[in-house]
Parts: C-alpha cells; sequence; structure tokens
C-alpha cells in the first residue's frame, strides 16, 4: 500500500515536470510564430523595395571592401533623392507577367486595327476604347489614352486613395491603353507614410508579339485626391545639379466620372478651342464687346469644330476668302460681317482675311497654354441659354486641375448646333493671365501686376533654364504670376 502511494506520488510529480516542460515549450513555440509574423509582415508591406535600414542591417562593421561601402552610400544616396530606386526580382517578374497577360487579352484587337502607314502607330481612339472595355470586364482599374474618355473600375483606385488620406497602407494598379496600343502598368503603394509608383511598360515588336518595354521604382514626392475627382500628384526627379534642364514630375489622372451633361458639352462646346492659339476661353466678352477676340487665329478651331478635319494650311496660306471666313465666324459669335472685317486682319484689296501657322515666332509657350478645358458644370438659364463653368486643368509643372475657371454662355440650336454668346473670367484672375499674343496684325499689351515693386513685362514662360536660383521668366508653382 506505501509502495503504491509512493509509485503514485512519483507519478503526480513527473506528470508535474512534464506540464511545466510543455507549458515552456508552447511559450518558445507562440513567441517565435509571433516574431516570424513579424517580419513576414514587414517583408510583405515592402515587397519589391529594399528598404533603407537593410543598408545598414546587413553591413558588416570593418569587413565591407570599399567597393561595398561605395554602394552602400549609393543605395542611401538614392533612397534621399527618391527615383530609379531598386526592385526586388520577384516583383519585377510578377509585374511583368501581368503585363504579357493583359497584352494577350487585346492582341486581336490590335492586330486587326488600322495602324495606318506611318513609323509610329498612332491608333483611332475607338480602338483605345475597346482595348480599355476588354480590360475593364477582366477586374482591373483602367484608362485610355483619349481625351474626356474616364476611367474604368475606379472604384479601386478612388478606396485606395481615400485609404490612403486615411493613413492606411494600400495598394492598387491601375493600366492606361497608351495611343500607340501599349500599356502602362502603374502599382500605387502606400505604406502609411510615403506613397510610390512602380511603372512597367509593355510594347508591341514588328511581329505583333509583346515585350518589356521599361521598369521604374520612383517616391511621390506630394500627391492630392481633389474634389472634382482628380489625382493629382508630382514624382521625386533629377534636379539641378545633376541635370542641366527641368524635368517634370507632374501628373494628373481623372478618377471620378464626369456627369454625362457635363462630358457633352466639354467635347461639344470647349475641346476643340483650349487656351491657345485663340482668346475665346481666355478674355472676357459678350455680344457689346468683341473686338478684343482674335478671330484670325480662332478661325481655324471653329473650322475642325465644324468640318471634323485638319484645316488645310497649304491651301489658305495666302488667305481665307471673305465669304469663307465672315460665314463660319458668324456660325459660331453674335457678330456681323462689318464688324469683323474691322476688328480682324482683313485684306481689303484681295477679299481675304490674314492667317498664318502658329509657331515660335507669333506664340510664346506658357503652362496656362497647354491647360485643358473641362466643363464641371451645366446650368441652364431662364431664356433657354446655358452658362457653363469652365476649369481649366493643367498637369504641366503647376499640377492643378482647377488653375482658372471662368463662365462661357452659349446657345444651342434645335438642329444640334450652337452659338458662343460670351465669356467671363474674375478681373484679379485675368489680370495674372499671360498677355495674349495675337496670331497676325495688331499686338495688345496688357499692364502686368507688380511684382517687388517692378512690372513684369515678360511672357508666362514655362521653358525656363534651371539654375539653382529663381528665375523671372518661369511662373511660380503656386499661381499665375510671370
Amino acid at each position: 500500500m506505501y509502495q503504491e502511494c509512493d509509485r503514485g506520488k512519483r507519478k503526480v510529480r513527473s506528470l508535474k515536470r512534464r506540464k511545466r516542460k510543455t507549458g515552456i515549450t508552447f511559450r518558445a513555440l507562440l513567441a517565435g510564430i509571433i516574431v516570424i509574423g513579424v517580419v513576414v509582415g514587414l517583408t510583405v508591406m515592402r515587397k519589391g523595395v529594399t528598404p533603407r535600414d537593410e543598408v545598414e542591417e546587413n553591413r558588416l562593421p570593418g569587413l565591407g571592401s570599399e567597393r561595398d561601402k561605395s554602394g552602400e552610400r549609393k543605395a542611401e544616396e538614392q533612397w534621399k533623392k527618391g527615383y530609379d530606386l531598386p526592385i526586388g526580382d520577384d516583383e519585377k517578374t510578377e509585374a511583368a507577367d501581368e503585363c504579357i497577360k493583359i497584352m494577350d487579352l487585346i492582341s486581336d484587337i490590335y492586330k486587326s486595327a488600322d495602324k495606318g502607314e506611318a513609323t509610329n502607330v498612332i491608333l483611332p481612339d475607338q480602338t483605345l476604347l475597346v482595348m480599355r472595355d476588354r480590360i475593364k470586364q477582366a477586374g482591373d482599374a483602367v484608362c485610355a489614352n483619349v481625351s474626356y474618355s474616364g476611367m474604368k473600375n475606379h472604384k479601386q483606385v478612388e478606396r485606395f486613395l481615400k485609404n490612403c488620406k486615411n493613413g492606411k497602407q494600400s495598394t492598387v494598379i491601375l493600366y492606361t491603353i497608351r495611343s500607340d496600343g501599349g500599356i502602362g502598368r502603374s502599382k500605387y503603394m502606400f505604406d502609411g507614410k510615403d506613397m510610390y509608383q512602380f511603372a512597367t511598360g509593355a510594347v508591341w515588336d514588328e511581329h505583333d508579339q509583346p515585350e518589356m518595354e521599361s521598369m521604374s521604382l520612383t517616391r511621390i514626392k506630394q500627391w492630392n485626391y481633389t474634389e472634382h475627382g482628380w489625382f493629382c500628384y508630382e514624382l521625386c526627379v533629377p534636379e539641378y545639379p545633376e541635370v542641366s534642364e527641368m524635368v517634370d514630375g507632374s501628373h494628373l489622372i481623372r478618377v471620378k466620372p464626369m456627369s454625362r451633361e457635363n462630358r457633352s458639352m466639354t467635347r461639344k462646346v470647349v475641346a476643340g478651342l483650349g487656351y491657345q492659339g485663340n482668346n475665346l476661353l481666355s478674355s472676357n466678352w459678350d455680344r457689346n464687346h468683341m473686338k478684343d477676340l482674335d478671330y484670325n487665329g480662332l478661325y481655324e478651331y471653329l473650322y475642325e469644330m465644324k468640318y471634323k478635319k485638319k484645316f488645310n494650311e497649304k491651301k489658305y496660306a495666302d488667305g481665307i476668302p471673305r465669304d469663307l471666313f465672315e460665314t463660319l465666324i458668324m456660325e459660331y459669335l453674335p457678330i456681323k460681317a462689318e464688324q469683323i472685317r474691322e476688328y480682324a486682319s482683313y485684306d481689303k484689296k484681295s477679299k481675304t482675311y490674314d492667317w498664318v501657322r502658329l509657331g515660335y515666332y507669333n506664340y510664346t509657350l506658357s503652362f496656362f497654354g497647354t491647360s485643358v478645358p473641362e466643363v464641371i458644370k451645366t446650368k441652364k438659364n431662364k431664356d433657354g441659354t446655358y452658362t457653363l463653368t469652365v476649369a481649366a486643368v493643367c498637369e504641366m509643372v503647376l499640377n492643378d486641375d482647377v488653375l482658372i475657371t471662368h463662365k462661357l454662355k452659349i446657345k444651342l440650336g434645335e438642329d444640334g448646333s450652337f452659338k458662343y454668346l460670351g465669356n467671363r473670367i474674375q478681373e484679379e484672375v485675368l489680370r495674372d493671365l499671360p498677355a495674349y499674343q495675337y496670331r497676325v496684325g495688331r499686338t495688345k499689351r496688357v499692364a502686368r501686376k507688380r511684382v517687388a515693386g517692378k512690372k513684369v513685362v515678360g511672357k508666362w514662360v514655362a521653358e525656363k533654364r534651371v539654375t539653382g536660383k529663381d528665375d523671372p521668366r518661369c511662373p511660380d508653382r503656386t499661381g499665375l504670376t510671370s
């Protein structure tokens, strides 16, 4: 009996020891799993990116060669610059595979498309939109290089940007159909602090087979998702003194679709005009104040809007016949023939209106001039006319989806025609715009705003020399000053 009790005690002590050992082993195993999980999580979060900290972690003090140390310093410097960042092999493979997969998806459309006879292929807009819609069916966010066409599956990108605004780690992939039928794949990654763009490009070779073109990983210096649905961002790019010319890292992508009414009005009324070569959208005028419009510059834009074809420069190099010129201008503007002859550059002897091609001698490139007009509000008035609120969307350097706004009044005809009735820009905004340069004939010199007590009479030039100092010929990043 005592022996049985003793054996029972020994069994109890043995079981307690085993239990303690099992508990210790289980706690050690649990701690190991947590550590592995943290490491894997960090690796996934920075997949495809070589973290700056690894430069320090992988260095063995006193054992690295001068060459190794030099490479580490270069890697650290590159991370600070933010462009040409290292990309992991797995990420490269994944991007290439996905690009080829998408290219295969649209290969039949590309092969049957009208590519013309030119060396550089430019596909028709309709073909690009068919490609876009094919990729849309695969569930990916995609847009085409067609003005005002809109993004498909845009909510993926919108969700990503909202997560970024809330400081949440997130990624999204956006495909872009280029004019030549190739594609761009942009993977945007946000790690809770910084945003990156992993850009990949694929093209068609001479045998209509897909091939990879380029890959780059770049930090986004600053970004914004605007009220009107534009994703505006600026990439880190080489700067002076590394380069002698300015590199523009600005990008604008419309994410949120335009309303049908605004898109229709944009395409019909303002897309064909723009802000260079004519001043119909960039000046104040109405039916009682029309003498300052550049009719000679405006004609070719109205011609292309009406006839849906390019203006024949050679045919009218010696002037545009009076009847043709006046009939077209009066179709789109509330003006009489006598007024046109008075306000425009007109040769009474030959009865023709002067016309010259837009070039460096009669046009100075400006950020504002590269802007694209977009109707952001359509209002029908009691008298049946419409007032359109138009925004100048400027990507070049300024990266602003509402550089300026103006009110354009129009009248629609029952046959689908329309007539411009007036344009209104706030005076304080108008004063800051670059002085308009007329195509031919007269010139208009507008008093410029004062900067540091001096009149600025130079144009608002985009082509600045990068000198490391402020160049008075170039506008500042925040407004429309010279």
